[in-house]
């Protein structure tokens, strides 16, 4: 009988045990999840984009500045860099939580780990390692340039939505700020983002003038500035801004129509263009697979080290000429 009850108690004691455990592990996320969850993360992002006015009013400085660095004395170096300012709007304009000294931190590890490995890994020369290094160097910068691209692309597709969700609430006897404020509550990122910040600007006293002014800073489109000075035109002399909304969200799409039908009718040559980029790294690759022995000479002879440096830097020529041509702008 007391054996029965000890291994009961035993028993007991271990689902208790196991229990608290559970609940303490609970409480532990639901800690995180109040301070480093999704919604935490979305409210911080929030407040840190309320940064891109560049009036000095008294009003506007209520707004959070962005940092530069993490760093104060770095911080203080970059601020007396016009350039700094450059990269800091690109960072915004890419969407990335990033800082203009993680940037070129980053630009500076791969250039000197390219460097290095050239100079001391494949024994090249100095030049050529500095030739190398610095094309190592611009890929953070390519990096960022690439989702800058792919932001704006994608805030450009869902701007006739929003010009679309404007009217119809006008229409419908909102406001104009409680028209941004649905754009923003009801769409999707990043447009829905950046009409919260505008909103969030006016709220805060910033006039809507500089608001948008701000919005066209963070997203350089065209499309989205002839909406804002549609706005601010009406604003100041009048007329029916329901219809010229209406006949501008029509017009990006008939434009945007025809950017797709263009890219149809060039996806041939695009085509063309990635074969005959890709194809002699894709051969050589090849061949050193197949025959390692044969291909040696072009990086163990001084000959065949020569010709890959001039073939290289022809081929980064082609490949720019081939971007230009399939580049088309409509």
């Amino acid at each position: 009988m007391l054996q029965f009850m000890g291994d009961g108690a035993l028993l007991l004691i271990s689902v208790l045990a196991f229990v608290a455990m559970l609940l303490l592990l609970e409480g532990v996320y639901l800690l995180w999840k109040s301070y480093k969850g999704p919604q935490a993360k979305k409210i911080e992002n929030r407040l840190r984009a309320l940064s891109a006015s560049h009036d000095t009013s008294q009003q506007t400085q209520l707004l959070k500045q962005r940092m530069l660095s993490e760093v104060p004395a770095i911080e203080r170096v970059l601020l007396q860099m016009a350039q700094a300012q450059t990269l800091d709007r690109l960072i915004l304009q890419a969407g990335l939580d990033w800082t203009v000294s993680r940037l070129l931190l980053s630009c500076a590890a791969f250039a000197a780990a390219a460097g290095v490995f050239m100079l001391y890994g494949l024994h090249q020369a100095f030049w050529m390692a500095g030739f190398v290094g610095a094309a190592a160097g611009a890929v953070p910068l390519l990096y960022v340039s690439h989702r800058r691209s792919r932001r704006l692309g994608k805030f450009e597709r869902q701007l006739p939505e929003a010009l679309d969700l404007i009217t119809r609430a006008l229409r419908a006897g909102h406001a104009f700020s409680s028209a941004l404020q649905m754009v923003g509550e009801e769409m999707a990122e990043p447009i829905a983002g950046e009409f919260r910040t505008v909103h969030d600007e006016v709220n805060f006293g910033v006039a809507l003038q500089r608001a948008l002014m701000n919005l066209s800073t963070r997203v350089p489109l065209t499309d989205l500035r002839y909406f804002i000075v549609s706005v601010l035109i009406q604003r100041e002399s009048g007329g029916n801004l329901t219809e010229v909304l209406g006949n501008l969200s029509r017009l990006i799409r008939e434009r945007l129509k025809l950017l797709a039908k263009v890219k149809v009718l060039s996806s041939e040559g695009r085509l063309s263009a990635w074969i005959l980029g890709v194809m002699p790294f894709g051969l050589a690759g090849a061949m050193f697979l197949v025959n390692p022995e044969f291909m040696s000479p072009l990086w163990t002879d001084p000959i065949g080290i020569s010709i890959i440096k001039y073939m290289l830097m022809l081929m980064a020529f082609g490949i720019l000429v081939l971007l230009k041509i399939i580049k088309i702008r409509v």
